[in-house]
């Protein structure tokens, strides 16, 4: 079998006029390489000149050579010149007249366009209006499906419920007390660092009690099953979502809302204040390690420090706050998961921006929450 003869084009000139050479296999993804060159040596013809299209060393072809032939066509009618084409096979010569014959309908190409800033500003605007609007109404339908819940009228399985728990409470207590084990060392290495120079290594243990109890805990909590938990059930709800059994069950009368986010905004704010305890336990046992290794104090009298350090008040604040932020995750992790579309590929965006939306909004609650408390004087 024979390889395919490259595919080249040539203008040349002789006395009876300008004559362009087409040689070799003209197919689509393999076009000639002296094409441009080709196509300059046209624009730079005297005006009217009249070229003669030679394809007496023409392979095989294909649209490839009608579209080369197109533009050296659009390249000699500024200059007011013509191609003929008499030299081509039969088949070529009919497909570039009707090619010629019928203009390029204005606006059918595509243009890149760029919209002025304030435009994009705008539809950002209008973007995050729909985003919120949609949040707060699937938070209402949340809210209902809850009341109905609490009169013992929301249509759920038990047994889902037992699972969610177990997923986003025990199964998720090893990262949640690593993670915060981590912060509560961290929170008081850097605090013995700058106490020490005043001689109040003490303090690491108000420091740090004070923290974990009041903050850290709960949104270090609340960030990590944000990324585990709020992922999981966007992932798992976009899966049902693309395989319709979501509509399945609006088919059957039965309430997505109630049957599906429901047990899972229960497991996780059921589960959140416990998990923010024990979290609270291991942050301060990091913060102990710390104050042991490098400070020097007895296990005793950091705890005795951190006792003395909180009250009841800073502790039922935290599993407050704790229980909002699992809410929250909980809340976004489902409403991304009911919006994705059909596909794998909405699936895996619906997860992904479930997990920006409950970090966002469990840093917002927090931040909020920081004002109303300090307001509040708590």
């Amino acid at each position: 079998m024979t390889a395919p003869a490259a595919a080249s084009a040539d203008l040349r000139t002789a006395a009876a006029g300008a004559v362009l050479a087409v040689a070799g296999d003209w197919r689509i993804g393999a076009a000639a390489a002296d094409q441009d060159a080709a196509l300059k040596a046209l624009a730079a013809l005297p005006a009217g000149s009249a070229v003669t299209v030679d394809a007496a060393a023409l392979g095989a072809w294909d649209s490839a050579l009608i579209a080369f032939l197109l533009q050296a066509v659009e390249t000699l009618r500024p200059l007011g010149g013509r191609l003929d084409a008499t030299g081509l096979p039969v088949g070529a010569r009919k497909l570039l007249d009707l090619a010629v014959a019928v203009p390029e309908k204005q606006g059918a190409r595509r243009t890149a366009r760029i919209p002025p800033l304030i435009e994009r500003i705008g539809q950002t605007v209008i973007a995050i209006g729909r985003e919120a609007d949609g949040f707060v109404s699937f938070v209402g339908d949340v809210t209902l499906s809850l009341g109905r819940f609490v009169t013992g009228r929301a249509r759920f399985r038990g047994s889902d419920l037992g699972l969610m728990v177990q997923q986003v409470g025990i199964d998720a207590l090893g990262v949640v007390v690593l993670i915060n084990f981590l912060v509560g060392l961290i929170l008081a290495f850097v605090g013995a660092a700058q106490l020490q120079a005043f001689g109040a290594s003490i303090f690491v243990a108000n420091l740090v009690g004070i923290a974990m109890v009041r903050d850290m805990a709960a949104i270090m909590t609340a960030i990590v099953m944000a990324g585990r938990s709020g992922a999981a059930f966007a992932a798992s709800l976009g899966t049902m979502q693309a395989n319709q059994e979501i509509d399945a069950l609006r088919t059957t009368g039965i309430s997505p809302i109630d049957y599906l986010v429901l047990p899972r905004v229960i497991a996780l704010v059921l589960m959140m204040p416990l998990l923010a305890l024990f979290a609270d336990a291991v942050g301060v046992i990091g913060g102990a390690v710390v104050g042991m290794t490098m400070l020097d104090l007895s296990a005793t009298r950091y705890l005795e420090q951190t006792k003395e350090a909180l009250n009841l008040g800073y502790l039922l604040g935290g599993l407050f706050k704790a229980t909002v932020y699992g809410g929250l995750v909980a809340v976004a992790g489902c409403w991304r998961g009911m919006l994705s579309g059909r596909t794998a590929a909405a699936v895996g965006q619906a997860t992904t921006s479930a997990v920006v939306a409950g970090i966002l909004l469990v840093i917002g609650a927090a931040g909020l929450f920081a004002v109303v408390f300090y307001v509040l004087g708590l």
